[in-house]
């Protein structure tokens, strides 16, 4: 493999780093919590700057309300939740209050994915994709590590000026990003590249894109990469790019199929240029408590499953081309 772990990091440390950068940078930056701060990596933020962070307890509706509020008035408010809260719990005041207004607030959605782990189906968030990128005006963003969720909460304050939903997750995962990546919201990271078939995966499944494309390596088969941390705006030049360079895609998420990336994804293949996909996600299905890594192999999101995905479209690769 070509990529390195450095040692396994928590993705919800990588926001709480890249939210103490931003507050060091400006000084409208505000954090909000909801009872659980330490739980989302919030924390590092309110021990830097405790005269900037408000902890309004367990009312997360009421926490985007403010946050509004603060936008309106020239602030930059972060707010951050278990996504199963932000997203779903909060979705009528993302709506109407940040996302009608096009309003500046950061959303920061943790414990994202089935690896959440003995938390259960309660806490697994797997639905947040889906509601969050049908939201106008929202950009959602779905870093793979915490080196790249760090850089990622800069560039959301920095480089946007509308909504974002930034997913990432509780458990430590292999970190293996750059720290000097150049980080362009809506520009997906070709990883590895390859002209057999294409795994375009997201979040904490891109480390897992990655072992699965090195098992088909062994194999002969040469398989591209792509990490696509922006869900929206979507990247369609890379994507269509894979497709047609290509010919086959597997798509990996920690999330529900239905809606999800791999749905984006289908939308950008099914209008411009048509090829075979295979989908690994959750098969409308809520989760339970587990190991991480036990969950993963479960539910069919492990390496092992994104390779038997892969070899599955490349037989309906080479079905296509003979019709």
């Amino acid at each position: 493999m070509i990529y390195k772990n450095r040692g396994d990091k928590p993705t919800k440390t990588g926001f709480g780093e890249g939210l103490v950068d931003a507050g060091f940078d400006n000084k409208n930056v505000i954090a909000l919590g909801a009872d659980i701060t330490s739980s989302v990596g919030v924390n590092l933020f309110a021990e830097k700057f405790s005269k900037r962070f408000f902890s309004l307890g367990i009312a997360e509706q009421n926490c985007v309300g403010v946050a509004a509020g603060l936008a309106l008035s020239g602030k930059i408010p972060v707010f951050s939740t278990y996504g199963v809260f932000a997203a779903l719990r909060a979705a009528d005041q993302i709506r109407i209050s940040v996302c009608y207004n096009n309003l500046h607030v950061l959303i920061g959605g943790a414990h994202a994915g089935i690896s959440v782990g003995p938390d259960g189906a309660t806490h697994q968030a797997l639905e947040d994709i889906a509601v969050m990128r049908v939201m106008p005006n929202m950009t959602v963003i779905s870093p793979c590590d915490a080196t790249q969720t760090r850089i990622a909460v800069k560039a959301a304050i920095e480089k946007v000026n509308g909504p974002v939903y930034l997913r990432f997750g509780r458990n430590a995962v292999p970190d293996f990003t750059a720290t000097d990546q150049k980080f362009k919201i809506g520009k997906a990271d070709v990883l590895q590249d390859g002209d057999d078939m294409s795994i375009i995966a997201t979040g904490h499944l891109v480390w897992e894109a990655l072992k699965a494309a090195e098992k088909l390596w062994k194999i002969g088969v040469g398989a591209r990469v792509i990490n696509l941390h922006t869900i929206k705006p979507i990247d369609k030049n890379e994507i269509i790019k894979a497709a047609r360079e290509t010919g086959a895609i597997v798509t990996a998420e920690e999330h529900q199929i239905a809606g999800g990336m791999g749905s984006a994804v289908a939308e950008v293949v099914s209008e411009n240029h048509h090829v075979p996909i295979e989908f690994i996600g959750m098969k409308d299905s809520f989760g339970e408590s587990g190991q991480p890594e036990e969950l993963l192999k479960k539910y069919g999101m492990s390496s092992e499953a994104i390779f038997e995905a892969a070899k599955r479209v490349l037989k309906k690769k080479r079905i296509s081309t003979l019709i």
